[in-house]
């Protein structure tokens, strides 16, 4: 802006003169000739929208090429007057002019050998022609800067201007003093022009290479796409309430697919032929002992419109094989002593199962209706006697138990009588048991009229035995015999008196009586004193024994009692119960009770 005072321009965003101080006036209003410019015009856009309708806005290509077309000129012009302004504070250094260009000529071999003298200019050079036979034609060196150019061959030197301005103007750099410097463009040349075509003859054959593997892997991507959409489809499903899988061959609608394994033919409906096969058609027939799995494969055909039968990719999967189920209820685990000749073994299998102990079969006494199966297992006193038990139910595979009755060795013998019970309601059932004749015998348990009167003829001897407790009570025989070691016989019975007796006997589990209970609870517990508890099972304690805490009150939050489950009803939580149960002792600070009767509430 120019100042209206004292004529001199100063910068448009000056308040005031820079140089008089005095007030600048600035017009706000932009002038007519920036109007005028097309710089501020905003270029053609295009709006392109893709598939997925999203819009993107980009410029016309043409603008942004005219651009940088318009920058590039602008710093062409620039570069050559910065190479001009170089060439000249150059030329007043004395430095050779930049940007001269060099033109060789084949003529032999030449070098330049300069002088040592660091103040040597091109007209001082000298130059050397070295060759075996002093023949044959050398090479000539053009340099051109600007309009001065000069030329030099192994046989003459013919400058292009005179010395003097060739000094004044600019001198060659300064080279090493005592070295020579050799040059062979030709060779150095041909070298370089092996080498790039070695890098270009490279490059051509990685990219064949990587367009050959990209193709490859396009193709093999392709056909492995195609043979997955038309796959099989497998899935696991029931049928008739069994284990099966659902197979879902694709094809087109109205074609039969024959599956050979099978025997039928199947239609395509809905671009599929809908199987569903049992898993147990694999392995039904089978005696052997099968794995947990087992891969089966079908082989399907497409029947076509002559009638011919056309090969499918077969469909392979696997299946699960269970096993037959088995429960052992007596004895209660695998291992276990008895005293007697003879044991009970009770098991539950599933209806129509084949079971066999030890190879024989005793499929005939499994119940059809509940499965149970009891067998009478002869002991020997000989230590431990394993029991093998066979199950191969229907549709499973075959699942093995052994079962070990362990009975001490005996150098006497001594048996209780087969029909000895292990449980009663009767207070002092009657014994009968078997020795050697002459031998002595003891009963160590409590016991009422032992009757030996046979026991130096035939052995055998009886007494009643005396249960004071509910509960198991141990029934203890001893036989003896000079010389030889006498045998023991230890047989626990469990003894509940039976329900009109035992129920009768039962307190309440009010509030008076719950404190009662817990002020005596130990002489409670040593009397088996019995109580009613009537409530909803809360939590489980145990799962097995089943051992539950129950609350005594309406509301089912106070007077907490632990009851360990004895009957013969299982107990299901959330459940109403009336149970009549004896003292036991304390847990966790609440009375335990042995639940010996359970009533549905």
């Amino acid at each position: 802006m120019k100042c209206p005072e004292c004529g001199k321009w100063n910068r448009a965003t000056f308040p005031t003169c820079q140089f008089c101080g005095a007030k600048l006036e600035h017009d706000n209003n932009e002038p007519e000739w920036r109007k005028a410019l097309k710089d501020d015009q905003k270029g053609k856009e295009y709006i392109r929208v893709d598939e997925e309708g999203e819009a993107e806005v980009t410029p016309d290509p043409r603008d942004t090429l005219a651009r940088e077309m318009a920058e590039l000129k602008l710093r062409k012009a620039a570069g050559s007057r910065m190479q001009r302004r170089m060439r000249e504070e150059g030329a007043e250094r004395g430095a050779a002019p930049s940007g001269m260009t060099v033109q060789t000529e084949n003529r032999g071999s030449t070098f330049w050998d300069f002088s040592d003298d660091p103040s040597t200019t091109l007209h001082e050079t000298k130059r050397h022609r070295h060759s075996q036979d002093n023949a044959g034609t050398g090479k000539t060196y053009r340099v051109n800067s600007g309009t001065d150019e000069f030329s030099a061959s192994s046989r003459s030197y013919e400058p292009m201007w005179n010395e003097s301005e060739m000094s004044a103007s600019w001198q060659l750099p300064q080279l090493p003093t005592d070295k020579h410097l050799t040059t062979k463009l030709p060779s150095r040349r041909r070298g370089m022009r092996h080498i790039i075509t070695a890098l270009v003859i490279l490059l051509c054959v990685s990219v064949v290479g990587l367009g050959v593997y990209l193709g490859v892997q396009l193709y093999t991507g392709h056909q492995q796409a195609v043979k997955e959409k038309n796959a099989a489809i497998v899935t696991a499903s029931m049928k008739n309430d069994l284990a099966a899988h659902t197979i879902m061959i694709p094809g087109q609608d109205g074609q039969q697919i024959y599956i050979s394994e099978l025997h039928t033919s199947y239609i395509v409906s809905g671009g599929f032929a809908t199987i569903v096969v049992e898993d147990h058609i694999w392995y039904e027939t089978f005696e052997t002992l099968l794995d947990d799995t087992m891969t089966v494969t079908l082989t399907p055909y497409l029947k076509t419109a002559s009638g011919k039968q056309q090969p499918l990719d077969p469909i392979t999967y696997d299946i699960n094989i269970p096993l037959s189920p088995i429960t052992l209820v007596t004895p209660s685990v695998n291992w276990t002593e008895v005293s007697t000749a003879m044991y009970t073994i009770e098991l539950v299998v599933r209806p129509g199962s084949k079971v066999t102990i030890n190879g024989e079969n005793f499929s005939d006494i499994v119940n059809n209706e509940t499965g149970a199966f009891s067998y009478n297992a002869t002991v020997q006193p000989n230590g431990d006697n394993d029991f093998v038990i066979k199950c191969r139910s229907q549709y499973c595979r075959e699942s093995e138990m052994t079962v070990t009755l362990y009975r001490a060795p005996q150098e006497i013998p001594l048996d209780l009588s087969p029909d000895t019970p292990n449980s009663t309601s009767d207070d002092s059932p009657q014994i009968v048991c078997s020795t050697v004749p002459g031998a002595t015998v003891n009963v160590l348990s409590p016991h009422s009229d032992l009757n030996i009167t046979y026991v130096d003829s035939t052995g055998e001897f009886s007494f009643y035995a005396m249960f004071d407790h509910i509960g198991y009570n141990t029934i203890t025989i001893t036989a003896e015999m000079p010389g030889k070691k006498t045998s023991v016989v230890n047989h626990d019975v469990y003894y509940v008196p039976n329900r009109p007796t035992y129920t009768v006997k039962a307190w309440p589990t009010s509030e008076a009586e719950y404190a009662e209970l817990l002020s005596n609870l130990q002489m409670r517990a040593d009397r088996q004193q019995v109580y009613v508890v009537t409530g909803e099972l809360a939590y489980f304690v145990s799962e097995k024994p089943q051992m539950a805490v129950f609350y005594c009150d309406q509301e089912g939050q106070t007077r907490p009692v632990l009851l360990e489950n004895f009957s013969s009803i299982t107990w299901k939580e959330g459940t109403y119960y009336r149970i009549y149960a004896d003292v036991y002792g304390s847990y966790n600070g609440m009375p335990w009770l042995c639940a010996r009767y359970t009533y549905d509430y």
